[in-house]
């Protein structure tokens, strides 16, 4: 069991910057791919980026290409996802989520999930 707290959210004018972060506890981190997702109301969740175990292997949404960045810290347990240049189109709950078997872009390959922190990002 894998137990995933995130933080970092808030309310943030159009072209502003927030940094997600992810908290991770439970088993050991750096077994599992790391990945960010968000819905917003009324929409499906949808995959935003992904991290391998080392970091070696990253995916974007093309949505969020060249402005956002995820990293992670394994000797921290924590993965970041920097956003810059945010767009009201943005504004979602950002949930970070943990894979055992493989890097992916569905949220059917997570198996952890954490509760989620809202961006809104105002025009």
């Amino acid at each position: 069991q894998v137990q995933l707290v995130e933080s970092g959210g808030g309310l943030v004018q159009a072209g502003g910057s927030l940094r997600l972060s992810c908290a991770a506890s439970g088993h050991t981190f750096s077994n599992y791919v790391m990945g960010w997702f968000r819905q917003a109301p009324g929409k499906e969740r949808e995959f935003v980026a992904t991290i391998s175990w080392r970091g070696s292997t990253i995916y974007y949404a093309d949505s969020v290409k060249g402005r956002f960045t995820i990293s992670r810290d394994n000797a921290k347990n924590t993965v970041f996802l920097q956003m810059n240049s945010l767009k009201p189109e943005d504004t979602a709950v950002y949930y970070c989520a943990a894979a055992v078997a493989r890097i992916g872009r569905t949220p059917q390959e997570y198996i952890y999930w954490g509760q989620g922190t809202q961006v809104t990002v105002s025009s």
